[in-house]
């Protein structure tokens, strides 16, 4: 049950022990406590009481009870209206319960005896005929159909919209996090299998003239630092590497922990301060994507990582001197490009940009910018799990 619909039978039970209660004194009023006064008394306290238990144990009935509930407050009703026809406005509740539990055939015959009722106990209330008498409770009972049963259809339409809204938001954070691994596997795992394999060739060329590089090849080519990366990205955390150095400590530990490859080199300029762990993460990873691009794709020796403190931007610059490309061809090219566009998603969601400048035979440099102070837009609040969590 919605809480509209919740309200909307509280006002009904309420509106019904009112008119009830009403109607009670009005006859009292009209005919003191002598004759009958007393047994219709008794029998306005046993409707009452019905009423009152159908409504606290709805839950509990179940439909056939409620329909059993039902029946017996209709006919107890009925038999007060024919005693003392003042007992006819306590209709509107009854319409609306008929409406809610029955069916569209059974609902319509109950409220046409009911509204039967009322034109009974108006006529015999009146002096003389009126057609209002009949005209009046026939709108009434048609009024109340009508905006019971919008609002049955408009309760309905906002259950199922919040159902899909739901469904499309938990669709919408499947897609997001399925997002989020395919970049930290492109950037941490492939690329840590990618230069594995370089150091597993290079020794086992090295492995009879050179036996020495070779077992350094190979302690190089260790799986540990992977591992390391894939627990904390499956945990949603910062990269390992700034888990206990600040930015440039990590880029420079990239710039120096390459044992194959081009020559990789790194500086800084400005005034280094306080940056957004989320902002350091993607400027990390885009710095690891251009380099493991220029080792593995662009055949380049010497890599320049530079990283550059503005007043209101925090700027990475990645250049080699490798074979270059077409910026726009490897876009559209089937299969290619997903490591740029996993840069630029990654920079998107703390608010930076991402520009490539390249050409073929004139090498390529990715340029990486946050403004200062962005952190990630969607993350969640201290102490919050992840939804995947």
């Amino acid at each position: 049950m919605t809480r509209t619909e919740g309200r909307i039978r509280l006002a009904m039970h309420a509106g019904f022990f009112l008119l009830l209660a009403a109607s009670a004194s009005r006859f009292v009023v009209r005919h003191g406590m002598d004759g009958a006064t007393p047994t219709l008394l008794a029998l306005c306290g046993v409707l009452g009481a019905g009423y009152a238990v159908g409504a606290v144990l709805w839950d509990v009935l179940g439909h056939r009870g409620r329909l059993a509930w039902l029946a017996a407050v209709v006919v107890c009703w009925l038999a007060l209206v024919a005693a003392a026809p003042s007992f006819a406005w306590c209709a509107v509740p009854l319409f609306f319960a008929a409406l809610r539990l029955l069916s569209p055939r059974a609902a319509l015959a109950a409220v046409v005896v009911i509204t039967g009722a009322v034109i009974f106990a108006g006529l015999l209330l009146a002096d003389r005929v009126d057609p209002s008498l009949v005209l009046a409770p026939v709108a009434v009972a048609a009024m109340a159909a009508v905006i019971f049963l919008e609002l049955q259809r408009l309760i309905g339409e906002l259950v199922r919209t919040r159902g899909e809204l739901a469904d499309t938001q938990r669709a919408a954070g499947v897609l997001e996090e399925r997002e989020r691994l395919s970049r930290e596997i492109h950037d941490t795992l492939a690329q840590g299998l990618t230069s594995m394999g370089i150091l597993l060739q290079a020794a086992d060329r090295q492995w009879d003239t050179a036996p020495g590089d070779a077992r350094r090849h190979l302690r190089q080519a260790a799986v540990a630092a992977n591992l390391d990366e894939a627990r904390h990205f499956v945990r949603a955390l910062a990269p390992p590497a700034l888990a206990s150095a600040s930015l440039p400590a990590a880029l420079g530990e990239l710039a120096g922990g390459e044992g194959t490859g081009p020559r990789v080199r790194f500086r800084t300029e400005g005034a280094e301060y306080p940056v957004d762990v989320d902002a350091q993460a993607a400027l990390l990873r885009v710095a690891q994507g251009a380099v493991a691009n220029a080792r593995e794709h662009a055949g380049a020796a010497t890599v320049m990582v530079t990283l550059t403190y503005l007043d209101d931007a925090v700027s990475l610059d990645v250049a080699d001197d490798g074979s270059g490309f077409d910026p726009g061809a490897a876009a559209s090219a089937r299969g290619r490009g997903y490591g740029l566009r996993a840069m630029r998603d990654r920079l998107a969601e703390v608010g930076g940009t991402l520009a490539v400048e390249s050409a073929p035979g004139a090498g390529t440099v990715v340029a990486a910018t946050v403004p200062r102070g962005a952190a990630r837009r969607s993350a969640p609040e201290d102490g919050e799990r992840p939804w995947y969590g």
